[in-house]
């Protein structure tokens, strides 16, 4: 069995979980409002696709850029990485499954490093999304109904449990394979670039999800822009191919034994973020490339707990202080009232 192993150090640096580009609809899959709405089977099937994404994978990230698109530009070299990652449900609702990655790290298979990673929420007929407009900027974007009828949004989140991006389309069956492909949308900077350069400001993304009888594949069409005032500038484009092929990892359960341990903690973050998409229009969440601002500090409290030198009451009092200085709502800086509201909400 092929597995590659990555450092802790590199996971917290490589982002691999890669919008204002939203437009409804689909790649493949037709104008909306001209689709009927879903039948219970065909719910179900599109179901039965998002939760084939869970279990043990070993996975390989490869994103290599294809097409220099301003004069001058030379191509950077393909970035390869590989890595043990388990894909869990934390929460189902029927209409709303929620996966959390975590990777495996270290050089002993049998005792490994446990790191939350990148999460997504999958919504059936969603109200709102968030779109990104650049610069640590995202706003809120309402959908309508022809555009929400039949479709699931896929929204992604940070290892901190902060947006990264969403966007909205239909799942496709066809030939017994299951794909859900949207149009575009806006991201950051993945951290295995905003660690190493800034001649970009955002990737303009197509999110093609695959589910194959061995595993499932995430393809992402990008182009790298520069965004100014001007407007949004292609730079490059790229191509990212993560696989996912199932394997039987040996100590699968640490990541059940971490998110024992941490998923109080994490459900008062997520209640933070859910909230503040729900009722702001527009937000700013301030960091530094390497994280050390807002993901790393939140990252090692949840450690924290893990290690039991700290209880979530501590943690959150630490996360509660991190968020109210890195996050705006509205153009104004979050309220520690607002964020204990979202907690016990």
């Amino acid at each position: 069995m092929r597995v590659f192993l990555i450092s802790a150090s590199v996971v917290l640096l490589a982002g691999c979980a890669t919008g204002q580009g939203y437009v409804s609809g689909g790649a493949g899959s037709g104008t909306m409002n001209a689709l009927p709405q879903h039948s219970e089977a065909e719910f179900e099937r599109d179901r039965d696709a998002i939760l084939a994404m869970t279990g043990e994978y070993d996975v390989t990230f490869d994103f290599r850029e294809t097409v220099p698109l301003r004069e001058g530009y030379e191509l950077a070299e393909p970035k390869r990485t590989g890595a043990w990652e388990v894909v869990r449900v934390i929460e189902d609702r029927g209409d709303f499954i929620s996966l959390q990655h975590f990777l495996l790290v270290g050089d002993d298979e049998d005792n490994p490093m446990v790191i939350k990673h990148w999460r997504q929420d999958w919504e059936y007929e969603p109200a709102r999304i968030m779109d990104y407009d650049g610069h640590d900027d995202w706003h809120m974007i309402d959908l309508t109904e022809a555009e929400a009828a039949g479709a699931w949004s896929q929204s992604v989140y940070q290892v901190d449990d902060s947006p990264r991006y969403a966007a909205v389309a239909r799942w496709t069956h066809e030939n017994g394979i299951s794909t859900w492909e949207p149009h575009a949308s806006n991201r950051p900077l993945p951290r295995r670039d905003d660690t190493t350069r800034s001649d970009y400001h955002a990737i303009q993304a197509v999110n093609r999800h695959v589910i194959t009888p061995w595993g499932w594949v995430h393809e992402q069409d990008n182009t790298k822009i520069v965004i100014d005032e001007t407007g949004e500038h292609p730079l490059v484009r790229e191509v990212g191919v993560n696989t996912y092929v199932r394997t039987d990892l040996p100590r699968d359960d640490a990541a059940d034994e971490y998110w024992a341990a941490t998923a109080d903690y994490w459900t008062h973050v997520r209640a933070f973020w859910d909230t503040l998409e729900a009722t702001a229009d527009t937000f700013h969440v301030a960091d530094d490339a390497e994280g050390t601002l807002l993901y790393g500090p939140m990252l090692s409290a949840s450690m924290r707990i893990a290690f039991g030198a700290a209880d979530t009451d501590e943690a959150w009092e630490e996360a509660e202080a991190l968020l109210a200085s890195q996050v705006a709502i509205d153009g104004e800086p979050v309220t520690t009232d607002f964020i204990e509201m979202a907690a016990a909400e």
